[in-house]
């Protein structure tokens, strides 16, 4: 407006040079230059002659201004096409901003603006309270990297279900932090398990021990589940499916197992191998899986993986595709019933432990009396009991077998588990007891396993207490 007789004016070329300023500085500019620069040189008041001029500060309407982004944004930019992937905003935005963009597409002729909407809640603490600060209770993301890390903060984000209020506190922040060390420790043991692992050729599948089998199925049922939540920006569900498969699925259960043939094996045995080839593929996997979420971890991780010819970073990977060929159902309802019955013979060697029977659960022989059904579904798998149960000595017997102190497994029928002392001698390498330790004169102290080991890798016992 002019500063002399306040004439409003609209010139083309002063809208043109503006806009091509604005290019280059952002729109901030209009705020920030004095008005001097604003205008092209020689520009009068049409009215008044007049050479002063101010800006104004007022806008059109504020739901027309964002309601035109779509125009704003989309057309000048390379490598931005019509309509716009998404429209992210707060649920309070579906008579606002989604809609006042709505009407302008239409209005124009355009069409809808956007492919798809995406509404959340708003961040409340850990009461469902909305934050303020006369009450004390707002915890800013700035609070949470300098005091967590930004990991933890983009970890609890997609944890919470943004369909609803997000809440946070520290409470809940602290469950994050500890979420996340067990996500991070379980990429530590993969990648603490491959560094000696040369990236040889992967295994035919057919010649893997079932449990990689098991695992290998495992990871194809994350991989589609993350996929498809990505696809559907359900983020608590890729943070439920990490967690699980990381926790239970991997660190109490074929880790847990695993431990055995990636410590005591030799070095180069085939078995071994084949076990690092699967931790590989599943450190490859997990990490391009939480690469948008964990952005920092995957990338440490996999700047840590065996390079072989993988690309240099995880953003320049390809995401995750299921492998059907690694699809077993039948084998995973087969594992299925043998880990529901290690979690109940879990529990006895709990029991077992408590009442000084037992220390290790190496310790421990277990018997498991089973009826036809159940003998008929553990027979194909009783030859790695004692491998699943991480016992010395494992046996599979008819239900009607079942002597006393043999006691009823408390959450499946038609199984009676007794637990006793392993016979024989502990192993100084591998710490099971066999009867048949020190068989060997040139290692006293090993088991025949062992022994073996020892002489194909020609060294001497290792271990101890």
């Amino acid at each position: 407006a002019c500063e002399g007789c306040g004439h409003r004016f609209l010139d083309a070329a002063v809208v043109r040079g503006l806009a091509d300023r604005v290019r280059g500085a952002g729109v901030d500019l209009w705020f920030e230059a004095p008005v001097e620069e604003l205008v092209p040189s020689g520009t009068v008041c049409p009215e008044c002659g007049g050479r002063g001029f101010r800006k104004e500060r007022e806008i059109l309407d504020v739901w027309f201004d964002s309601g035109v982004s779509h125009t704003a944004v989309l057309e000048p930019s390379d490598g931005l096409a019509y309509p716009a992937d998404l429209y992210l905003e707060g649920s309070d935005q579906h008579r606002g901003w989604f809609h006042s963009a709505l009407l302008t597409a239409l209005g124009t002729g355009r069409g809808v603006p956007y492919r798809a909407v995406l509404t959340h809640g708003f961040v409340v603490d850990g009461q469902g309270k909305k934050m303020s600060k006369s009450t004390g209770n707002v915890i800013s993301p700035a609070q949470v990297m300098q005091r967590h890390g930004a990991e933890i903060l983009r970890l609890w984000v997609a944890a919470e279900d943004y369909r609803d209020d997000v809440k946070i506190s520290d409470e809940i922040l602290t469950r994050t932090v500890e979420a996340y060390r067990k996500i991070r420790n379980t990429a530590r043991f993969l990648l603490g398990n491959l560094f000696d692992y040369d990236g040889a050729a992967f295994p035919a599948y057919a010649d893997l021990p079932e449990i990689d089998r098991w695992a290998l199925h495992k990871l194809q049922g994350l991989v589609e589940r993350v996929d498809r939540a990505y696809r559907e920006f359900s983020f608590h569900t890729i943070y439920h499916s990490l967690y699980h498969f990381c926790v239970v699925e991997m660190s109490a259960r074929y880790l847990d197992i695993l431990k055995d043939r990636l410590y005591v094996s030799a070095p180069a045995s085939p078995e071994r191998r084949a076990a690092q080839a699967v931790l590989h593929e599943v450190a490859s996997t997990l990490t391009r899986l939480m690469a948008p979420i964990l952005s920092f971890t995957a990338e440490e991780v996999w700047q840590a993986l065996p390079r072989g010819s993988r690309p240099a970073s995880v953003f320049l990977a390809p995401f995750p595709e299921v492998r059907e060929e690694w699809l077993d159902p039948d084998l995973e309802r087969r594992w299925n019933d043998l880990f529901a019955v290690r979690g109940e013979v879990s529990r006895f060697l709990e029991e077992a432990r408590r009442n000084k029977e037992i220390g290790l659960s190496l310790e421990a022989a277990v018997t498991i009396y089973a009826s036809d059904a159940w003998r008929e579904r553990l027979a194909p798998l009783q030859d790695r009991l004692a491998e699943v149960l991480i016992v010395s000595q494992a046996a599979l017997r008819p239900l009607d077998e079942a002597p006393e102190p043999s006691r009823p497994a408390r959450e499946l029928s038609g199984l009676r588990i007794a637990v006793g002392r392993a016979r024989g001698a502990k192993c100084a390498r591998c710490w099971m007891h066999h009867p048949d330790v020190g068989g060997d004169p040139r290692y006293p102290d090993v088991c025949p396993r062992c022994a073996g080991v020892l002489d194909e890798i020609g060294g001497a016992p290792e271990g101890g207490e």
